[in-house]
């Protein structure tokens, strides 16, 4: 009897309960995720940082992106119908 009320003690009542363990796994593996998820993002930003301090990467990211031109040139903007628009993120 002794040990069943141990036992019934440590695995649903105590601090250090098995129940209290399976939810703090589970949010380590949750933090975990969102680690490996913000470690590759700041990895493609950094990627994108260095391209950019580039002077031909400001400009091609410029005329792509918000459709700037030199002087004295024309750019005309062809879309096909059905095509998706897609959007690029080469930076």
């Amino acid at each position: 009897m002794v040990t069943i009320g141990f036992l019934v003690w440590m695995l649903f009542l105590d601090n250090y309960s098995y129940l209290e363990h399976r939810v703090l796994n589970k949010e380590i593996d949750e933090l975990q995720d969102n680690i490996d998820y913000y470690e590759t993002e700041i990895k493609k930003d950094s990627i994108r940082i260095k391209k950019l301090k580039n002077p031909d990467q400001i400009e091609k990211y410029a005329r792509e992106k918000y459709f700037m031109k030199r002087e004295n040139e024309d750019i005309y903007i062809i879309e096909f119908e059905g095509e998706e628009k897609q959007e690029q993120n080469d930076f």
